[in-house]
């Protein structure tokens, strides 16, 4: 019969393990294609592990709170259905995506893994947030005689949080750290000192550790800095007319969409637009190779209520009207803040767009979404005194503008590229069809 090995499937740039939170399947159970076996979290994102094909569970290999590396087996599944070996006769193309494999073997009724027994202990006197430990850090605790008193005072970084893995590891770095004599410190010191990292600083100060996803972004923001040599261009961008345009039909749009009409699906629509005048701004650079991108796939930088940030793709954006990138805008961008992302919906982006509006600001130099090169910066909408061009001469009004600003790879994005560019899509904005209607 066809067994299909059900693996731990890539999760995204810099994520090799995931937690399993919760076993949706067992033993026995009769699925059909695409029915959720596993729900899983990582640092970026919480998913669900899919059934590949209709079948039967043959074994769950994971408990819920194991820490399961990519490309690990966590199910297994016999094939059911017809037509089996021609809808699989090719595997590679069909079922390796989804890291499934395929062998043909002889079934024995008693199939179960050998799970490792691990030696528990009394864990009564936990508090509720670190009543569910893994395996893995319960031996930790037992190998390092990590007291109850100890585990209560661990702050856990894991969904609900519970402790893991890397919770342990820093909490029994900063345990077996020294106790330094003060006496030893400089002459004269009546300030109360202490060490971290080989620092020394003032008492009082704290000392945060950073999560998983912090270090990821800080890796992937020098890694950009260091690769890409950063230049920004600035324009100044009369939006009066799209703001008056949006006033009178946000309602609308809302009573027949069901959606917030926002002023981020018209900034992409005038973004893809002077991509497509001006292609050479949505391409990856290869070593001494330029990769042109066909798909125009606009990363919406995002922020998190943790403080961190996640990039979620808008996929084929030139192929989306106005109320198909709102919709499509909106739908990321709550799904970013509940952590409820699919792997694939973070990972593509030809290209970035980062609002720094959203925060007061009105202007800034954004950093190049590596493999990207080039990122789009969007300031606050303001009310500003400007010169207004008329037939009948000039005149001083009220005007609402926004900055942009366009941060480009100088290696493959010269200032005139850069500029052009940058200029169209302030072109795109000031002259927007006022003529839609909801």
């Amino acid at each position: 019969m066809a067994l299909i090995d059900i693996l731990l499937p890539t999760m995204g740039e810099g994520i090799i393990e995931a937690t399993i939170t919760q076993v949706l399947a067992k033993k026995g159970d009769e699925i059909e294609e695409d029915d959720s076996i596993l729900e899983i979290a990582t640092d970026k994102v919480d998913s669900e592990i899919p059934a590949p094909a209709n079948g039967i569970i043959v074994d769950i290999l994971v408990e819920e709170g194991d820490v399961v590396k990519i490309g690990q087996k966590v199910a297994v599944l016999e094939i059911v259905g017809e037509d089996i070996e021609e809808k699989y006769e090719d595997l590679d193309a069909n079922l390796a995506p989804m890291g499934a494999v395929v062998e043909e073997i002889e079934v024995d009724k008693d199939f179960s893994l050998d799970k490792q027994n691990v030696e528990q202990i009394d864990f009564d006197e936990l508090r509720p947030s670190n009543s569910f430990l893994s395996p893995l850090v319960k031996n930790m605790i037992k190998e390092d005689n990590v007291s109850l008193s100890e585990i209560n005072r661990i702050k856990g970084t894991g969904l609900n949080n519970r402790v893991t893995k890397e919770d342990m590891l820093n909490f029994l770095k900063n345990r077996n750290q020294k106790a330094i004599n003060i006496s030893e410190i400089k002459e004269q010191k009546t300030e109360v000192i202490q060490v971290v990292s080989n620092a020394i600083l003032p008492m009082g100060d704290e000392v945060i550790e950073m999560d998983r996803m912090r270090k990821l972004i800080a890796e992937h923001m020098v890694k950009s800095v260091q690769t890409a040599p950063h230049v920004t261009s600035f324009v100044e961008s009369d939006l009066t007319t799209i703001v008056n345009w949006r006033n009178k039909n946000k309602a609308a749009f809302l009573e027949k969409e069901g959606e917030k009409l926002t002023f981020m699906p018209i900034i992409i629509e005038a973004m893809v637009k002077a991509i497509k005048d001006f292609p050479m701004i949505n391409v990856s650079v290869d070593g001494n190779n330029i990769i042109k991108k066909k798909n125009i796939n606009i990363g919406m930088a995002a922020a998190l209520p943790s403080g961190n940030l996640i990039v979620p793709v808008i996929k084929n954006a030139d192929e989306k009207n106005l109320v198909g990138l709102a919709k499509k805008i909106n739908d990321l961008a709550h799904r970013s803040r509940i952590n409820k992302l699919q792997p694939d919906e973070i990972q593509g982006s030809t290209i970035t767009i980062t609002n720094l509006g959203s925060f007061g600001n009105i202007a800034g130099t954004p950093i190049i979404n590596q493999p990207n090169v080039a990122i789009l910066a969007i300031g606050a909408i303001v009310k500003k005194p400007a010169v207004i061009e008329t037939t009948e001469g000039d005149t001083i009004g009220i005007r609402h503008k926004m900055m942009l600003s366009l941060a480009y790879d100088h290696r493959v994005v010269d200032g005139a590229l850069g500029g052009m560019f940058l200029k169209r899509v302030s072109d795109y904005l000031e002259n927007f069809d006022t003529n839609i209607v909801f």
